[in-house]
């Protein structure tokens, strides 16, 4: 008998003959957020299971574990050799003290095993209720679930507790886009939730110093630190702002400001994803939450783009962002009182339903490409992670 972590993963049963490919990297994601543990994963049928780590660290193993994307449950499991005997021995060790009701489920993927899983949920619980008579059997909300997995390596794993990991697709398995992170608790729960469909992150983030400090600069760096515990390595690039605000303010109708701003940092978005080999942009944009945020300012923004732009929580309220970024542990840090560039210049009454037509005509009062190409040339690039091992 030994101690193992069990890895269940979810989705990727749906893959087919691509199947391989996803474990593969999901594998490989395992070991580099466990980078300086001792260990070793292996996979079983439907399980991947890591063995031959130190078992005094076994609470930090876990906690990384939930933070892979591709998993969603870690059990802390005994393996033995499978064999009724042996089956019996185990669970019978199992303390049910302080428990009033229990439920055993079996899950037999060795099929040559001459009991079924009903049949062996029975066999079982009668071995627990030899020992604690007192026990009540409640198949549909007992105290305590006794896991039993007789798999086809010839083992047998018991466990009776499950971390919920965070799920989704590897790390990887979507390709690379490039998150506009502005320092606001919307844009870190829009890259939490793509990188939670296999995209890796990079990131960028605009500034308009002296009109925006140094603190904010920092605040989005630290944001970045953050979601890097489920993202891994972030490069971000930090490009300057505050020539291009100054000209439009100087340039542009006041109520346009918002939208043609949003339509520049597209453009440079863009820019640094066709020369970061980056598939399409993140933005934290929720459904009019703010005048820049209309379905028609969305429709003018991305008109100065070709590549997609993936707005994950487009149809979330406040309330629901706030939750995730709380779970995630980025919302401290993204109310920190510290202003982004979208408050300079901010004008009064902001246009709500901008056309493409007006946009393109108040743009012909700037240079836009040489705006763009500076910006990019221009470039600050941080490599940011929080790897702590």
């Amino acid at each position: 008998m030994k101690k193992v972590l069990l890895l269940k993963f979810g989705e990727l049963f749906l893959k087919g003959r691509n199947r391989h490919e996803f474990i593969k990297l999901l594998k490989a994601n395992i070991l580099k957020k466990l980078r300086g543990y001792s260990c070793k994963l292996e996979e079983t049928q439907g399980r991947l299971v890591l063995h031959s780590y130190n078992e005094n660290l076994e609470s930090e193993i876990i906690e990384r574990l939930q933070q892979v994307f591709g998993l969603i449950a870690v059990m802390s499991a005994i393996e033995f050799d499978t064999s009724l005997q042996e089956i019996e021995k185990r669970v019978s060790e199992i303390c049910f003290d302080g428990v009033k009701s229990f439920r055993i489920e079996t899950k037999r993927a060795d099929k040559t095993f001459p009991m079924t899983s009903m049949e062996l949920d029975k066999h079982l619980g009668g071995v627990v209720l030899d020992k604690y008579p007192n026990l009540q059997v409640d198949l549909y909300n007992p105290e305590a679930v006794l896991h039993v997995e007789v798999r086809v390596n010839g083992k047998t794993y018991l466990y009776n507790q499950l971390h919920q990991c965070a799920g989704g697709l590897p790390l990887g398995s979507g390709g690379k886009a490039l998150l506009l992170l502005s320092g606001g608790i919307d844009s870190p729960v829009a890259g939490y939730l793509m990188s939670k469909r296999g995209l890796r992150l990079e990131a960028v983030h605009f500034h308009s110093y002296p009109y925006t400090s140094v603190q904010a600069k920092e605040k989005v760096i630290e944001l970045a630190k953050e979601i890097s515990v489920y993202c891994d390595e972030i490069k971000l690039h930090i490009v300057s702002f505050t020539e291009i605000q100054e000209q439009i303010h100087r340039n542009c109708d006041e109520e346009y400001m918002i939208t043609i701003m949003r339509r520049i940092m597209m453009r440079i978005a863009e820019r640094l994803c066709k020369h970061n080999e980056l598939g399409a942009i993140i933005t934290g944009e929720s459904l009019g939450q703010v005048a820049s945020q209309t379905m028609q300012s969305m429709n003018v923004t991305n008109s100065v783009v070709s590549i997609p732009v993936f707005r994950p929580v487009i149809a979330y309220d406040k309330e629901d962002i706030m939750s995730v970024a709380k779970k995630i542990k980025t919302y401290e840090t993204s109310i920190l009182p510290y202003e982004d560039c979208c408050t300079v210049f901010l004008p009064k009454n902001p246009v709500i339903k901008p056309t493409i037509k007006r946009a393109e005509l108040l743009e012909q009062n700037l240079d836009i490409e040489a705006l763009v190409e500076q910006a990019v040339n221009n470039e600050e690039i941080l490599t940011i992670n929080n790897f702590s091992k």
